[in-house]
């Protein structure tokens, strides 16, 4: 048995024998609007009892993914977070959803300096336990896991 189908199957079973739950926030496309999607998601990981040092994390990768599909793709957009483990252990799968990558487009006033973009990919990275994207006709789903 080759070993991705080996991981989906341990994967899918995982997710049918564990605590999981999901919900979902339209995200508006402008980036005044992403304050209030961090909040709903951070009321979200409170309720499901995240670990605080788990739920920042968790937060910062929303922010950067969140971030990246308004600035950067078409709308609509859209975020999901889904708990997933049981009483002992506990991760946070994060997926921004949007429409695919915007034309380039200037937004007036000075360019952004360097240091101020492109660090958002590393960010993920570093506080991942996995992640990565699915591009499909229509769209790109960017996730990762916070473990």
């Amino acid at each position: 048995m080759n070993h991705n189908l080996l991981m989906r199957l341990r994967n899918s079973i995982e997710t049918v024998s564990s605590a999981r739950t999901d919900v979902v926030f339209p995200l508006p496309h402008i980036p005044e609007g992403l304050a209030a999607v961090r909040r709903r998601a951070a009321h979200a990981m409170q309720q499901w009892r995240i670990p605080s040092d788990l739920a920042d994390d968790a937060l910062l990768v929303v922010s950067e993914l969140t971030t990246n599909a308004v600035v950067h793709a078409l709308p609509p957009a859209s975020l999901c977070l889904s708990r997933q483990g049981g009483r002992a252990a506990c991760a946070v799968r994060i997926e921004v959803t949007d429409a695919g990558p915007a034309l380039l487009r200037h937004h007036g006033g000075s360019p952004r300096q360097p240091e101020e973009s492109g660090r958002g990919s590393a960010i993920v990275a570093a506080l991942s336990a996995r992640s990565g994207t699915t591009t499909y006709q229509g769209g790109t789903t960017r996730w990762a896991e916070i473990q």
